[in-house]
């Protein structure tokens, strides 16, 4: 079929297609660019104030907390992801770190760990034993996703800036 030949209503879903694909394109370049502002962001308050609410807002997402003496980071145990399966259970745990660059500011590092415990493997023909496929744990990176909610909880408005400015910048 020729370009003249194609009914208006051809092009105009083809354009509403690029129109879409593009929007989505533009709206997680926004949120892969909040998250990681996130991660670079200082708190106007000293870490003893911003603790507390970081332990209650990871008490909110039934986390089993670990917290340390002394000092301020939290780790949660092993948390199960989801359903177990034959195929494998995940889990996930938190690493959670305050720094105070100055007596007046702070910031907070969320760290998150995966673990995959496979399910049963094959039955081996020599022993009629089910084989154990293992375990795969994964080192630990940044939550950049857990920070931009922690940032939006705590500092709401230097929230909205943030998403104001990606709004602005990235179409």
């Amino acid at each position: 079929m020729t370009l003249s030949k194609r009914s208006p209503w051809s092009l105009s879903l083809l354009l509403l297609a690029v129109a879409s694909l593009a929007a989505g394109c533009a709206a997680a370049r926004r949120e892969a660019y909040l998250q990681e502002k996130a991660t670079q962001h200082v708190y106007r308050q000293p870490i003893a104030e911003v603790w507390p609410q970081v332990r209650s807002f990871l008490k909110e997402k039934d986390l089993p907390l670990r917290e340390a003496p002394g000092a301020y980071e939290i780790s949660t145990d092993w948390h199960m992801v989801g359903a177990p399966s034959s195929l494998g259970t995940n889990y996930v745990r938190y690493l959670v770190r305050g720094k105070q660059p100055t007596p007046t500011m702070s910031s907070v590092e969320i760290f998150k760990q995966n673990r995959t415990e496979a399910g049963q493997g094959p039955v081996d023909p020599k022993t009629g034993e089910r084989q154990q496929i293992g375990t795969d744990t994964t080192n630990l990176v940044r939550d950049m996703e857990m920070e931009w909610e922690l940032m939006q909880r705590l500092a709401p408005e230097d929230a909205k800036a943030l998403r104001e400015d990606a709004e602005k910048s990235i179409k």
